[in-house]
């Protein structure tokens, strides 16, 4: 399937050119050969690099998601451009067909007006003249305009998307969940529960539209709120321009909090150990600064009235290579047997599947973020699609499997290229159900 895939591409490539030859044949460029290296070199970076980051280990989903939304976003121009080919090869096929037709009915007309006693010899010279004159299929140029104006219309899209990324990046929306536990004490029913992830503070540059989506949240009024890693993208300094905005970020029973896999310094150079360690204790007091609980491999026992539920949190475990395995769930579960309901901080969503499902089974439903939707993809609420679903299974929203759930948000802030297109930035507000799914239900 994959070699077929390949060639399908390639296929689709080699179309490409030849529409791009038509389009510039003047053009003294499109001939050369620096031109042609230059166009497959391309091709092959872009399926290689989409291949890559689908099913080789290597890199983050960073590095993973730009080699993706490249592919996708010259896959956009592309498909756009080959419509427009298609469009011209009809034209051309039909024009092909109706002057066929038309010289073999002037043959067949020139036949048989013939009635001389040398009709044997003229039938021959028509049919050697009309042989001689009949078009072929390559003789029909393609139309130039066409071709050209199937480069508009493939940058058209390409314009919409640049011009609507920066536009996405504070688009807050917030998605409702209603979450069932069988479990759940009734002194839980109806409670609400926050989640941000990915703050990633080193990415911005304003904070008015930052404060916007902490208002927002705020507005909810949750009963709890989780944040699920990643508050820089590389140094704990970053922080420290916006604590004035985060630590507004509040709830009457607490803010809850884990270190994502940016959080611990591992993406740069350090002058020394120390330097690094300083960075990870400094990370530390700003998560209590900003007056959360940051939660290392560790628990809480969240209590209204007589009843209580566990609040478990880790440091980032992430299945894929590059990914910090730093997170130990067997501290983090140390005396909870007795809570009939335990929610987990694990901020990359692969570590349920890898080692919750398989090892903990009394891990009711696990909060995660990470993937960022790779802020890019469509959002519905009944279709969703982002390339970075050929990298992860669960990606955005809630999943199940048997009586555990996840539900992975697509964070707060951005990584990388600065926008967000379908895939916008997300405060997620949970109600605690008591009983099992109705819609589960047969």
């Amino acid at each position: 399937m994959t070699i077929l895939l390949i060639i399908v591409l390639l296929a689709i490539d080699y179309y490409i050119l030849r529409g791009l030859q038509t389009a510039f044949n003047k053009k003294k460029f499109i001939h050369k050969k620096w031109f042609n290296r230059f166009y497959w070199g391309s091709s092959i970076f872009l399926i290689t690099g989409l291949f890559s980051a689908i099913y080789v280990q290597m890199g983050g989903v960073g590095l993973r998601g730009a080699l993706l939304f490249l592919f996708f976003i010259t896959f956009i121009f592309k498909i756009f451009y080959v419509l427009f080919i298609l469009v011209d090869d009809v034209r051309r096929f039909v024009v092909y067909l109706i002057r066929k037709n038309k010289k073999q009915d002037t043959a067949t007309a020139a036949a048989t007006a013939t009635s001389s006693p040398n009709t044997a010899t003229a039938t021959a010279t028509n049919e050697a003249t009309v042989a001689a004159e009949e078009p072929t299929f390559k003789s029909i140029p393609r139309s130039e305009f066409l071709m050209k104006a199937g480069l508009l219309a493939g940058a058209i899209p390409l314009y919409g998307i640049k011009h609507n990324m920066s536009k996405g990046l504070y688009d807050y929306q917030v998605q409702n969940i209603d979450l069932y536990l069988p479990n759940l004490p009734k002194a839980f029913d109806g409670m609400r529960i926050g989640q941000i992830s990915d703050i990633h503070s080193g990415s911005f540059h304003s904070k008015w539209q930052m404060k916007a989506g902490v208002e927002m949240l705020l507005k909810q009024k949750a009963d709890v709120i989780f944040f699920t890693g990643d508050l820089v993208n590389g140094q704990t300094w970053e922080v420290k321009h916006y604590i004035d905005v985060f630590n507004k970020v509040r709830a009457p029973l607490g803010v809850y909090s884990i270190l994502g896999n940016h959080d611990y310094g591992d993406y740069g150079k350090w002058p020394t150990p120390a330097d690094k360690a300083k960075n990870n204790a400094d990370m530390v007091a700003a998560h209590k600064e900003l007056g959360w609980d940051l939660l290392v491999d560790v628990n809480r026992r969240l209590k209204v009235g007589n009843a209580e539920i566990g609040i478990l949190g880790i440091g980032n475990w992430g299945e894929m290579s590059r990914f910090p395995k730093y997170g130990r769930m067997d501290k983090a579960v140390v005396d909870t047997d007795d809570l009939p309901v335990k929610l987990l901080l694990s901020h990359d969503p692969s570590h349920w599947r890898a080692e919750v499902i398989p090892k903990y089974p009394q891990i009711d439903a696990m909060f995660s973020g990470h993937t960022h939707g790779m802020q890019f993809g469509v959002r519905t609420p009944d279709f969703q699609w982002s390339p970075i679903e050929y990298v992860y299974t669960e990606w955005a929203g809630l999943y199940r499997e048997a009586h555990q759930q996840i539900y992975v948000n697509v964070g707060y802030g951005f990584l990388g290229y600065p926008g967000r297109i379908g895939i916008l930035p997300e405060i997620t507000i949970f109600t605690l159900k008591a009983g099992a799914d109705p819609s589960l239900k047969a």
